[in-house]
């Protein structure tokens, strides 16, 4: 009997530190919101590679005589000071300032530094810099880097020849066509084409980085025109259609997808391809101007307020706290911004359908298929009439339309290819079938049966693509101490979300049953000893990882080992974050071509959902 009253007085205990924790948590969670806006933006890690692209592609604009000559001088100057100050112990850089160095945003910042190389505190940051990529790398040359650098991105030359082409814009790879000759060509002239083409056309980026195509493509061709006549006047014929297709297809904002190595890449191509007055390049400048911080760094993108927002609406949902946390007013704010946030027309960047959402409440933003079903989820708990219902309908029908022959749901657009973010992933799936789900009784019939026939090929994608240990792997999160970088317990916790869908066929019910109970086994087993989780077994814990396997065992009731191992990852997390009063982030993101990244509300809003599911459980 004593043992009995011992043990039930420190679960008691145990359960009130889960409540102060979730109380504390929240509160911080609510005055995180935009001050009048009712919706939250968050705040994205610092960039060193943003940071030198930014620098490099403000310099050649200066350099080529641009406007704002003394303003983007400024800019510069407080850009390469921030690289010096963080520069890391052994010479090189990393995407965040808790990752370790690697090729690419080296070499970036290699080639920023290298065009300042004259001032001191740039001189020694470069010298250090290059002796770090001459360890990795060996000879600094275009051969060599283009061989590195190539082998890192494969046959995906998306982030590849932007990084090899502001090498050779910077003076790295030396004069002539020389410097070029190692740098693969991107095909601009495809871009007149109708696009409709582009699925057929296997263009070597992917879907998103068009704008780099024509403004990079253009500026070798500048520089190294093919020896090819035919090709040669081809691309000569085909500049100024291509350079109007930019124009039409810039935001408001000047920012290509609101990412400042995009639209850092895009004006550097211009300014070096003689086109610093184009107005494409002004506003890019004007964009980047915009978006620097005021310790002279940038972030990958402005903003992630689209994502974070529908995360937290979720987030304060657990356990139908919603009303009792946010009032009817607060809620309809939220809810009237979120519509305002769906695209109503063919999108001029992607050519994607109406009835999708992006990441951003920023003009840039392209809508998305992990970001649209977190719009619909996060609608389905805020309420409202017909509005709400025809905007889910619109949303549900646009994700339909995504899904690949696969089953599977890709990023951006259906049959581009591929490469990365234009394939079908777990994650991705997963998310659309919780959206799905969460509409199919309230959405007409006829809509219900295409959604309740689209759920079960998603279930056979997600049982197929499950790996031979129980785990499945996402796309748009890593982990950057796990093997391969991948993050299996992100991915497997997000699929464990859909655990308790039943698929209409019955031999699918059974496979589907099987895979969420080694799912189980492998995400229970994947448990720090101390409670917490990391990327994958063995992993150092993070806030962002035990929260989100915290959140998907805590919704399997009925199964003993997820209820003990959620219980133990609360008690971390209930330690880890001082009971709600710290949250350190981790960067656990991945940005288009495996750009690291941490968010400020992903610990934050994962603890909130995760300790909310614990809480509300008998």
């Amino acid at each position: 009997m004593p043992g009995t009253l011992a043990q039930s007085s420190r679960t008691a205990e145990a359960r009130k530190a889960i409540e102060r924790t979730l109380y504390n948590a929240r509160n911080r969670l609510l005055t995180a919101r935009v001050a009048g806006g009712g919706h939250w933006e968050g705040r994205l890690s610092s960039s060193a590679l943003s940071t030198a692209t930014a620098i490099v592609a403000l310099e050649l604009v200066r350099r080529q005589g641009g406007a704002g000559g003394d303003d983007i001088a400024r800019l510069v100057g407080g850009g390469l000071g921030w690289l010096v100050a963080h520069q890391n112990g052994d010479g090189g850089f990393g995407d965040t300032l808790d990752s370790p160095s690697n090729v690419s945003t080296t070499t970036l910042a290699w080639a920023a530094l290298g065009m300042h190389a004259e001032r001191g505190e740039a001189s020694a940051a470069f010298a250090r810099t290059e002796a770090w990529l001459r360890r990795e790398v060996g000879e600094l040359t275009a051969g060599s880097l283009a061989g590195v650098i190539g082998r890192r991105y494969g046959v995906d030359r998306t982030f590849s020849v932007p990084i090899l082409t502001l090498c050779a814009l910077a003076g790295r790879f030396g004069e002539g066509r020389g410097a070029w000759d190692r740098i693969p060509r991107l095909p601009f002239e495809l871009a007149a084409v109708p696009r409709s083409w582009f699925r057929w056309l296997g263009l070597p980026v992917v879907s998103y980085a068009l704008p780099a195509l024509i403004a990079l493509g253009q500026v070798h061709h500048r520089h190294c025109p093919t020896r090819n006549p035919i090709a040669r006047l081809a691309r000569a014929l085909a500049r100024k259609r291509t350079l109007r297709v930019l124009e039409a297809i810039q935001p408001s904002s000047g920012g290509f997808l609101e990412a400042t190595p995009l639209t850092s890449f895009v004006t550097m191509g211009l300014a070096a391809g003689g086109e610093a007055g184009h107005p494409v390049a002004r506003r890019g400048v004007a964009f980047l101007a915009a978006g620097v911080r005021e310790d002279g760094s940038w972030p990958i993108d402005v903003n992630l307020a689209t994502w974070v927002t529908t995360l937290s609406v979720q987030a304060l949902a657990v356990g139908g706290r919603l009303e009792a946390t946010l009032s009817e007013d607060e809620r309809r704010v939220i809810r009237v911004w979120l519509l305002r946030q769906q695209t109503r027309s063919e999108h001029v960047y992607t050519g994607a359908a109406p009835g999708g959402w992006a990441w951003t409440d920023l003009p840039g933003g392209v809508p998305d298929a992990d970001d649209t079903p977190g719009a619909l989820l996060a609608l389905s708990v805020l309420g409202g009439g017909e509005e709400v219902r025809g905007a889910a309908a619109a949303g549900a029908e646009w994700l339909l339309g995504l899904q690949n022959r696969d089953g599977g749901i890709p990023t951006f657009c259906r049959g581009w290819g591929k490469l990365p973010f234009d394939r079908s992933s777990p994650d991705l799936t997963a998310h659309a079938v919780r959206a799905w789900s969460a509409w199919v009784t309230e959405l007409p019939a006829a809509l219900g049966a295409r959604l309740d026939r689209a759920r079960d090929r998603a279930l056979v994608y997600l049982v197929e693509t499950q790996r031979a240990d129980g785990a499945w792997i996402p796309l748009w999160f890593g982990n950057q101490r796990a093997p391969g970088q991948a993050n299996p317990v992100y991915g497997t916790a997000r699929v464990l979300k859909c655990a308790a869908l039943a698929p209409a066929r019955a031999e699918l019910r059974v496979a589907w049953r099987r895979s969420i109970e080694r799912a189980v086994a492998w995400l229970v087993a994947a448990q720090g000893a101390e409670g917490g989780f990391g990327g994958a077994p063995g992993v150092p814990s993070s806030i962002e990882e035990t929260a989100l396997a915290v959140d998907a065992l805590a919704g399997l009731p009925e199964n003993a080992a997820a209820c003990e191992a959620a219980a133990r990852g609360a008690r971390w997390l209930v330690e880890r974050t001082a009971e709600g009063t710290v949250f350190p982030s981790t960067p656990i993101g991945l940005y288009f071509a495996g750009l690291w990244y941490s968010e400020a509300l992903y610990p934050l809003v994962f603890t909130v959902s995760a300790l909310g599911r614990v809480a509300a459980r008998p």
